[in-house]
């Protein structure tokens, strides 16, 4: 008996660390920016690590794709720290105050029976569009800094030839923030659309969260890759294992992770359950339990990403990189036709 009573207390006190709750409320206010800051951690710890163990591989496209990882962690970083912060506080004001920021009846419609809002499956996807959302805005720019950033880090790490004078990387990057009433209005306009409250009703049961760091990585590699296909800073004789590498790896990592996903349902719902007993009184439970739903998907992706991944891609790449048969056309072989 007393074997499994100390048992009980130390899989309770997993359930009740206070540093988890913290971390599961940061992922459900600020998903975007959670899934940054996992990202910052694995892009320069685990994924350099992986790249560098893959075996058979020219040791200078292990170079270019750690740099290639670091830069595009910082970047994104930055970015998302800039663009979430003003949103994130503007959606705590409305999950605090919906009445100042919602009409009456959005919040009957969103609520669907539960006592608060925060409750309601809806609501909650509802938020999410703008809190995990935000990282689809982000990809873009994020790729253009990753590409415009690799020279700098291959100089600083590698001690590579300097980059052009006038290129830019991604420091010093100011946001100046809105007004947060304001924002909070607007955001609200926009869950008061019908459009909106169709939308979050009819797909509150998906695995969202999911396709949205799906949606996310696929953009953010489309742009890498077109960005250093057309790059003038980068070795062209660099260019085609680095291309293949960014995209067998999000390929790759998304199925992956889709698999993963699926396979670790059932043990997510059950380690929801003990930690919604064990949390009964605490009036930040279902945030928390939002965070649970919204980290799973960020920290699988996470580690199959920049952890299982890169071994393979790497080494898969490297094997494109010597095969004739896929070479990529480049921007410079294209304006020489242009010009003639």
């Amino acid at each position: 008996m007393k074997v499994n009573s100390d048992r009980d207390i130390s899989f309770k006190s997993i359930y009740t660390n206070k540093a988890l709750k913290r971390g599961l409320e940061f992922a459900a206010d600020k998903g975007a920016m959670f899934a940054a800051t996992t990202t910052l951690i694995l892009s320069a710890t685990a994924r350099p690590a992986a790249i560098w163990l893959a075996p058979h591989t020219d040791k200078e496209n292990k170079k270019v794709a750690c740099a290639k990882s670091i830069s595009s962690s910082g970047a994104g970083y930055l970015l998302t720290l800039g663009i979430t912060t003003p949103f994130a506080k503007a959606l705590r004001k409305i999950d605090n105050n919906p009445e100042n920021y919602l009409k009456s009846e959005t919040i009957k419609f969103l609520k669907n029976g539960n006592d608060k809002l925060y409750q309601s499956k809806s609501y909650t996807l509802a938020t999410q569009l703008f809190k995990l959302g935000l990282g689809l805005i982000v990809a873009m720019p994020k790729a253009i800094l990753t590409c415009a950033g690799m020279p700098f880090i291959m100089q600083t790490l590698f001690h590579k030839s300097k980059p052009n004078k006038n290129s830019e990387t991604n420091q010093n990057i100011a946001f100046k923030g809105k007004d947060q009433n304001k924002l909070a209005q607007g955001i609200g306009k926009i869950l008061d659309s019908k459009c909106m409250q169709k939308f979050s009703d009819k797909y509150k049961d998906s695995n969202f969260p999911m396709h949205i760091v799906a949606a996310t990585d696929a953009l953010t590699t489309a742009t890498f890759i077109h960005e250093t296909n057309r790059s003038e800073k980068i070795e062209e004789r660099r260019k085609k294992a680095l291309i293949y590498n960014a995209g067998i790896s999000t390929g790759l990592s998304i199925i992956s992770s889709y698999i993963l996903d699926k396979l670790t349902e059932k043990p997510t719902q059950k380690f929801i359950e003990k930690f919604r007993k064990a949390n009964l009184n605490d009036p930040k439970l279902d945030k928390q339990i939002e965070g649970i739903k919204i980290a799973k998907p960020i920290l699988l992706v996470g580690c199959v990403y920049y952890m299982l991944i890169p071994f393979v891609s790497t080494f898969l790449a490297d094997i494109a990189d010597h095969n004739p048969k896929l070479d990529i056309p480049h921007k410079k072989k294209h304006n020489s036709k242009l010009s003639n």
